[in-house]
């Protein structure tokens, strides 16, 4: 769990400013890749902002979680064009190697898998996305390789 040092650091960062709340709740998460409700408690204080506001905004964006985040996300793209090349095959094979559907996280908090409506490079599909980096015409049986490099 983060500590309020450290939580205290980045809201330092931005002066405070509730008007940064939102970049305040990015950095917080990618960090400690979730929002627990301990986190949100200590930025309602410290920047005066009822935590009702805090908890809409964090409900209302996708971007933020408020339960553990694997140390790796895995992002499978569902959009047409990966879907006619082998998408759902793709994410069977993800859902079969690592133990989780779209959503879940594995227990010992390695991947959390999500699927996306388009990652924006429909030539490449089907296409499978790990922290950022993207695996474009990938085969079902190439995804065991690719997952191994991520610890």
């Amino acid at each position: 769990m983060m500590d309020n040092d450290r939580i205290d650091q980045i809201i330092d960062k931005h002066q405070g400013n509730a008007s940064s709340l939102i970049q305040i709740l990015l950095e917080i998460q990618k960090e400690n890749r979730w929002l627990s409700k301990h986190v949100l408690e200590r930025i309602s204080a410290k920047l005066q902002v009822p935590l009702s506001r805090i908890q809409h905004m964090v409900t209302f964006y996708k971007a933020f979680s408020l339960v553990p985040r694997g140390r790796h996300e895995i992002h499978i793209c569902m959009g047409t064009a990966c879907h006619v090349r082998g998408a759902p095959r793709v994410l069977d094979t993800v859902q079969d190697l690592t133990g989780v559907k779209p959503g879940e996280t594995d227990s010992d908090l390695r991947f959390t898998l999500e699927t996306v409506n388009c990652l924006g490079c429909c030539a490449l599909g089907p296409v499978m996305e790990v922290d950022g980096k993207y695996h474009g015409k990938v085969a079902p049986a190439e995804i065991g390789n690719v997952l191994k490099r991520y610890d």
